[in-house]
């Protein structure tokens, strides 16, 4: 990668000027001042250094080349070889596996698992973080191995082999047998053509050989990271004549003596955006897994799995926001128009504290649920985390599309150009929102925590009155959420529906402004408050309380 720098360029008819430095060769950590206080706040200053030097490896050229290379050059699927045999591989760029290797040596996937000492999840989210602002495809099978830990570790039968391996700092992208292969990755193929979320309607099947060895036929309609070296699947299981139900099985590529399992790579997705991250469909036939937890129990095994990618696609979403502000404030502060630097102008610069109060509160509200995830959390935690994921899911992935497009804007013409990286993170955002359930099923996932643990409603609701007192218009919308959350617990089944959207952002937006009051700048969680519930309230970008010290709240980004 070359450039002619700047100056007069061949020819002689102009000079290059007014043009930002290219953001690269940064510390991201040490510029993300909000995540250095958030990783101190919730448990972990003691990752401080490790975070600087994965803050200093993802602020390199390299590292930001890499992440372009790999959306620039997608992967490619090799269904047969040269002479007709099955190949189902899939080839990535190098500059992919450099970007992974990199997130797995850091231990972005599972050192929370591997170490888990106080402020280890938060420890990980943050690296998590740091590696998902600047390449965000490789973070899905990151989060799928992180979370599968939470599925696989209650069977000893799968456990007591794969988890060394998935605790490993050592990525290896070929296609080994198991015994070889120091480090492993686990991907997950959950939905099917005819149901999508409603994996219930799954018709994919799994007959019992012996023990544990199921032998499955049938579809996934979106398999995630099919290269990687076992999935986590959910099928109808039978043993014998009886039908057990739907159940999760794990499924390696390789099975004994290095045999390749049967899982056909039908063909790659031609996704909107997570270009550099491969999504398959794909087909079983006489193929080979091993049961997961309890047969017929499959939606219990994985529904603390999908609590974990749940807050990684809050903790992506946030990383996308932190981009996205990072590019536009770097931008502003050195582009000059109509006689001032844009970082001076207080309409740029309004919209940019936006911006960066938005980031924040979905940042801390990350952290927070990460630091509900550490495995000494209090019981209060627990029951804090099983409604508080899907609230924070459904509302920051929401928000992400429009801040990045926000953010776009800020750049001009050159925030649509795709040398910069604000049109690549507009393209994925929206995968957040959609990937473990779309709005309306985790609104109604919502809906079915309050109705099965009713401790998680009091727990976030003494989350939400930890910050009473502090601010009247919070405390307004307070007793508002507060009653609608009564009036939805207690409504028939139709209206509870009709209203979780509502309650679900009102949850989110009081949970949000409960952790900027206790741990962002006055000047933040007053313009936050504000401009989310003030009088001009409304999703347009730029309109804060007057009287904010904008400057102040961009300083900080």
């Amino acid at each position: 990668m070359t450039t002619l720098g700047r100056g007069r360029q061949p020819g002689g008819t102009h000079l290059v000027e007014n043009q930002p430095d290219w953001r690269v060769d940064v510390d991201e950590y040490a510029l993300n001042q909000p995540l250095v206080e958030a990783v101190a706040a919730f448990g972990a200053p003691w990752a401080d250094d490790g975070l600087h030097e994965v803050g200093t490896h993802v602020g390199t050229r390299e590292f930001q080349h890499d992440a372009q290379l790999a959306h620039q050059h997608p992967p490619v699927a090799h269904t047969f070889d040269r002479w007709g045999f099955r190949l189902d591989e899939v080839e990535y760029d190098d500059s992919y596996h450099r970007v992974i290797a990199a997130a797995v040596a850091a231990g972005a996937h599972t050192s929370a698992w591997a170490d888990p000492k106080p402020g280890a999840a938060v420890a990980r989210a943050a690296a998590f973080m740091l590696f998902a602002q600047i390449e965000p495809g490789h973070a899905c099978p990151i989060s799928m191995t992180h979370a599968a830990v939470a599925s696989l570790k209650d069977s000893p039968w799968i456990a007591d082999e794969w988890l060394p391996r998935l605790y490993s700092r050592t990525y290896e992208p070929r296609l080994l047998p198991p015994d070889q292969k120091p480090g492993a990755l686990v991907g997950m193929a959950m939905t099917e053509k005819q149901g999508g979320s409603d994996v219930r309607a799954n018709t994919t099947t799994g007959v019992n050989v012996s023990g544990h060895s199921y032998q499955l036929t049938g579809h996934k309609w979106f398999c995630s990271a099919p290269m990687s070296d076992a999935f986590l699947v959910l099928a109808q299981t039978r043993r014998g004549s009886t039908d057990e139900g739907l159940s999760c099985l794990f499924v390696p590529r390789l099975v004994a003596h290095g045999e390749r399992n049967v899982f056909r790579i039908q063909r790659l997705k031609d996704k909107v955006g997570n270009r550099s991250n491969a999504s398959a469909e794909i087909e079983f036939d006489g193929t080979v897994g091993a049961l997961v937890g309890e047969p017929g129990r499959g939606v219990r095994t994985i529904i603390e799995m999908v609590q974990r990618t749940r807050l990684d696609c809050v903790l992506g979403t946030a990383a996308g926001m932190r981009q996205s502000v990072a590019e536009a404030v770097w931008h502003a502060r050195q582009r000059r128009a109509f006689g001032s630097l844009l970082i001076d102008q207080p309409a740029m610069t309004a919209v940019l504290a936006d911006l960066a109060l938005e980031a924040e509160a979905a940042m801390l509200m990350g952290m927070r649920l990460a630091q509900a995830f550490e495995a000494d959390a209090t019981p209060e935690d627990v029951a804090f985390r099983r409604l508080a994921t899907p609230v924070s899911k459904y509302w920051v992935c929401k928000r992400g599309p429009h801040h990045a497009y926000e953010a776009m804007e800020c750049l001009g013409g050159n925030g649509y150009i795709e040398s910069f990286p604000l049109g690549r993170r507009f393209r994925e955002q929206p995968v957040m929102a959609i990937w473990e359930g779309s709005g309306n099923v985790i609104a109604l996932d919502v809906l079915r925590a309050l109705a099965r643990d009713p401790e998680s409603a009091d727990a976030v609701r003494a989350e939400i009155e930890a910050a009473a007192g502090v601010h009247p218009l919070l405390d307004e919308h307070n007793r508002r959420t507060l009653s609608l959350l009564h009036a939805v617990t207690h409504a028939d089944l139709d209206v509870a529906q009709s209203q979780a959207r509502r309650l679900t952002e009102a949850l989110a937006l009081s949970l949000q402004a409960s952790v900027m009051v206790r741990h962002a700048p006055r000047v933040g969680a007053e313009a936050f408050i504000g401009a989310r519930f003030g009088d001009d309230r409304g999703w347009q970008y730029g309109v804060l309380p007057h009287g904010t010290d904008a400057a102040a709240i961009v300083a900080r980004h």
